[in-house]
């Protein structure tokens, strides 16, 4: 029997400066605004001002500030592979998720013929769905839009009487990034497969929570967003080989096609970023810095082979998951008497049913000004629709604000959820 071993919280935070600083009025910050982007270690900080500081070049060069840079790309390929369970030549950095997917589904688009199928869900973010959409007026394509039940999660029945023999691409989330809900990913690509249709996942709101792994989940992308998930601003996708190296991608004509991934990378990369990155996966393969090769220096050479980062994030997510499963069982029971205030979603901290993300429905609060408010005591939630369209308009709270969101991350604590709980009552 595998016993999970206890998450090292305290050890955790103080690793992140912003956690310890204290607003104005002497309250210690509660960061719920995870879903929108995570604070991130002092390793992470500090890998990227040294790499500005000691190696700042292009690639290629024949001089070794040039080389450090081939060398920390390298890197950065390995552990994202690692990190997704993939290869990591076929890995691409861009400069977030949907600027990267706008390119990847545009080179998908060259090998779609008019009247093909595109499906989409009420569940998604609009990074997953827009560009789909512009995709379908430029092409000539369908795009059907799969619902979502009344408790949020996906309704797979109306999945299967959408999918057909003319459907190309099934593009989904692995989590709503506005109220948690977890989607049966590896059915979802079970039956795109099944009517030779690729399936393409946001990975975005899933890779803070839970361990990504490509071949288990049976998708041909997989794209997300190392700035959800302690690192800096930064995207990245995995694509299935085979696509990856044919894909016939927007490029100019002097640029390698190697390694595969690298073919849909236009222009200079953020070479800083993938060094906080590197620091990044670091810190996750060591949350409590326990090692040297945990990013404590702010390196960027890496101080891990893949192997070794593969499995000591196996064991950092088995940790985290069960911490924030018992944080969401908190955030549940705290806010469940709050009058006027409903959670949107999975009535459930269930592991298999969504993540530690929750929209709530103010019925007499005004969204915004809530969330003010709760600013101004120091407790950072996300208010509106998170670009999670289909959702809020599902609701029907387009014109009323849409959501207040509250996140719950591995650095937060019961504390954290009672503030916001105490705030929320207050107000309420």
């Amino acid at each position: 029997m595998t016993t999970t071993a206890p998450w090292p919280i305290t050890r955790v935070r103080e690793r992140f400066p912003a956690l310890q600083r204290q607003t104005r009025s002497g309250h210690r910050q509660v960061f719920l605004d995870g879903p929108g982007g995570t604070q991130v270690p002092q390793s992470v900080s500090a890998a990227m001002v040294r790499y500005l500081h000691e190696s700042n070049s292009n690639i290629e060069g024949e001089f070794e500030p040039s080389a450090a840079t081939d060398r920390l790309i390298a890197t950065a390929r390995e552990y994202a592979g690692a990190f997704v369970g993939g290869q990591a030549d076929c890995i691409t950095f861009g400069q977030n998720m949907t600027t990267l997917n706008f390119n990847l589904i545009r080179a998908l688009g060259r090998t779609l013929a008019a009247g093909d199928e595109i499906i989409t869900t009420e569940l998604d973010h609009e990074g997953n769905v827009s560009p789909w959409l512009l995709l379908a007026a430029d092409r000539d394509l369908v795009v059907r839009t799969v619902r979502v039940r009344d408790d949020l999660t996906l309704d797979m029945d109306d999945l299967d009487a959408k999918l057909s023999d003319r459907t190309r691409v099934v593009a989904f989330t692995l989590a709503s990034n506005a109220v948690g809900t977890l989607t049966p990913a590896g059915e979802i690509a079970r039956r795109a497969h099944e009517v030779g249709a690729l399936a393409w996942a946001d990975a975005v709101a899933y890779a803070p929570h839970r361990r990504i792994n490509v071949t288990a989940l049976g998708c041909d992308a997989v794209l997300c967003s190392p700035y959800k998930f302690f690192g800096p601003h930064l995207g990245m996708s995995w694509l299935r080989p085979d696509l990856a190296e044919n894909l016939p991608a927007e490029r100019v004509r002097p640029a390698s096609n190697k390694p595969a991934g690298h073919r849909f990378e236009t222009g200079t990369l953020s070479h800083e970023a993938l060094a906080g990155f590197v620091a990044a996966i670091e810190y996750l393969a060591d949350p409590a810095g326990e090692h040297a090769a945990g990013g404590q220096n702010g390196g960027h050479d890496g101080g891990y082979d893949a192997q070794t980062v593969a499995a000591a994030l196996d064991r950092t997510y088995q940790a985290s998951q069960a911490w924030e499963t018992a944080l969401a069982e908190h955030f549940l029971a705290a806010v469940a008497d709050i009058p006027g205030v409903r959670v949107a979603g999975p009535q459930t901290a269930d592991a298999d049913l969504r993540v530690g993300t929750f929209g709530l429905i103010l019925d007499e609060l005004d969204v915004t000004r809530t969330a003010r408010a709760l600013g101004e005591l120091g407790i950072y939630t996300w208010n509106g629709d998170f670009y999670a369209t289909g959702v809020v308009e599902h609701l029907g709270l387009q014109d009323r604000g849409g959501l207040l969101r509250a996140g719950i991350v591995h650095y937060n604590t019961t504390e954290d959820v009672d503030r916001f709980a105490d705030a929320l009552a207050a107000l309420s």
